[in-house]
């Protein structure tokens, strides 16, 4: 391929949440210490929620859709009370995907893709606000798990959108060799990623022996691959650590132009050219 690919990297917004949630380093005995429950203010932090809007010469693509507008009203409402207790969302006005994607010069409709790298509400919250894109995807696994987990995640979110799967195949890629390749020349590919979600993908980004990984919440910030921290939501210890050391040995390698979690606070909004 011969034409560059660009990706920008916006934040949609923070979520407010304790330290635990990102970085579960054990320094506390209470196992609900994720959820604030028995915790002090002084644990709560504020970590950006990032998407990724993808110039790619076969099409424009989303990775992840942030807040939707309807937190800026009555978010214990919207959440349900447990998912208000866990996360508390920020949304100046301005920053949500949609007008984002205006002040950038696009509509929703030009929208070719949205990858849902999984369906927690920082990431498919907003994704009727993009409800207009031509295919909005995501993995028939972690599809699967949101039918059955109603607690965990909020299906109002994508009530009334037209959400397609896909399924994974033998490959290269990844810790467990499965992914989805998005337009079958390896330039856009889905990377299985299970651990935090059964069915979380990664998004790699490659041209030419170069790439970008969007780790999304395989680690919440670089030094979350770097020092093997995991976080505290969970649903296979055994595969987040796989995940986790994949993600390092991508971060190593020589090809690697930038990996990109989620909600780093070190990561400011900018564009990478691959």
């Amino acid at each position: 391929m011969s034409k560059e690919i660009k990706i920008h990297v916006m934040h949609t917004g923070q979520v407010q949440t304790d330290i635990a949630l990102p970085f579960n380093n054990q320094k506390t005995l209470n196992p609900f210490a994720f959820t604030g429950i028995l915790r002090s203010k002084k644990h709560q932090n504020k970590l950006p929620v990032s998407v990724y809007l993808i110039e790619h010469p076969k099409g424009l693509i989303l990775v992840d859709t942030g807040w939707h507008t309807d937190v800026r009203k009555d978010q214990e409402k919207y959440m349900g009370r447990i998912h208000y207790q866990i996360n508390k969302a920020i949304l100046p006005e301005g920053t949500a995907v949609n007008e984002q994607l205006i002040k950038k010069g696009f509509k929703t409709s030009d929208l070719d893709y949205v990858l849902l790298s999984h369906l927690d509400i920082d990431h498919a919250s907003g994704v009727k606000l993009v409800g207009d894109a031509k295919h909005i995807l995501t993995s028939d696994i972690e599809w699967a798990a949101a039918s059955k987990s109603p607690v965990r995640y909020l299906s109002h979110m994508w009530k009334g959108v037209n959400i397609e799967t896909f399924h994974m195949k033998q490959s290269q890629y990844g810790p467990f060799h499965q992914s989805f390749d998005l337009f079958g020349d390896e330039s856009v590919v889905l990377v299985y990623t299970p651990g935090h979600s059964k069915g979380m993908t990664a998004v790699l980004v490659q041209r030419e022996g170069k790439y970008v990984l969007l780790a999304n919440d395989c680690g919440y910030a670089a030094k979350s691959w770097e020092e093997m921290i995991l976080q505290g939501v969970l649903v296979n210890k055994k595969q987040a650590v796989d995940s986790l050391q994949w993600v390092k040995k991508m971060s190593e390698q020589s090809g690697c132009i930038e990996v990109l979690a989620n909600h780093d606070q070190n990561v400011k909004p900018h564009v990478i050219v691959v």
